[in-house]
């Protein structure tokens, strides 16, 4: 939706950069933060450059993203599903939760964020289809069972 409105738009996440450009890249983002790891002549050395890209490290990685690209981040949407990212969701004028865990839901109702979560049809389903089967065979047992009376009583 961004994208055919003609937005800008980036993955930032704590994976490493290389696979957060690769991902970005085959959707067709702007771009990609990711964290970024140490290479030491093309070889990784397993060591971090900097903290991971992870929490309040996040918002500022996308502080200094919106300084470079003058973007004002009153006119920005976030989007995520984790309470590490409140750091982040809290810059941007819209900040979007999606399939939270509980305790970014509870901020997001304090905040008045949107929140959409798509988890809530399989929840349903998990739990409504086996209670309907259920049912369905203890209807069909009553119904079993009023049958054999009426058979017995004649």
């Amino acid at each position: 939706m961004h994208l055919e409105a003609g937005q800008r738009v980036w993955l930032v996440t704590a994976a490493p950069q290389e696979a957060a450009r690769v991902i970005a890249a085959r959707l067709g983002m702007t771009g990609a933060l990711g964290t970024v790891a140490e290479a030491v002549g093309g070889v990784y050395t397993g060591r971090l450059v900097g903290e991971p890209l992870h929490g309040p490290a996040k918002a500022e990685a996308v502080k200094a993203l919106a300084l470079r690209e003058g973007l004002d981040l009153a006119r920005c949407a976030a989007y995520s599903d984790s309470s590490n990212d409140i750091p982040m969701l809290s810059l941007v004028g819209y900040p979007y939760v999606i399939n939270p865990d509980a305790e970014l839901r509870r901020h997001a109702r304090e905040q008045g964020w949107r929140v959409r979560d798509f988890r809530t049809g399989r929840k349903a389903a998990r739990v409504g289809i086996p209670a309907a089967a259920g049912l369905g065979a203890a209807a069909g047992g009553a119904a079993a069972a009023m049958a054999i009376y009426r058979n017995r009583r004649r």
